[in-house]
């Protein structure tokens, strides 16, 4: 799914902790990636489309995005977005490994990623970025 401009517009600033350039780039480069089938890419996507307090469209309606982990329908705010790290690192941790799970390679891994790099700040942006420095 393509990202607009006027998704990036729309970003609540209170709900990254990254610069939005950053996070923009993050986002189409996972979306880029995930086009072709890459379950971790996808996990990235999606996870910065629900910070992002994105949408999507279902027969005809633009629809607010679930949540990655918990599918909750709210948008994203602070405190869901932590509740959704947490719930995401709860489900890296099971075993066995639901079998939907199994069938998504790296994609919690991804969520996780996503969420501890946007939201605590802590490690590198989940995918890296091409390379924009000139030699």
């Amino acid at each position: 799914m393509e990202v607009t401009a006027a998704d990036i517009a729309r970003i609540p600033r209170t709900n990254l902790r990254v610069p939005v350039e950053e996070f923009a780039q993050v986002w189409v480069e996972a979306g880029r990636r995930s086009a072709g089938g890459d379950w971790y890419a996808a996990g990235v996507a999606m996870t910065c489309r629900w910070m992002a307090r994105g949408t999507v469209e279902l027969n005809g309606r633009h629809t607010p995005v679930w949540a990655p982990v918990t599918n909750r329908s709210a948008r994203a705010y602070e405190e869901l977005i932590e509740a959704e790290l947490l719930a995401a690192e709860k489900l890296a941790l099971r075993r066995p490994v639901p079998a939907w799970l199994a069938a998504r390679p790296g994609w919690c891994e991804a969520v996780c990623a996503t969420l501890r790099w946007a939201w605590r700040r802590s490690g590198p942006p989940p995918v890296p970025l091409p390379d924009t420095a000139t030699h």
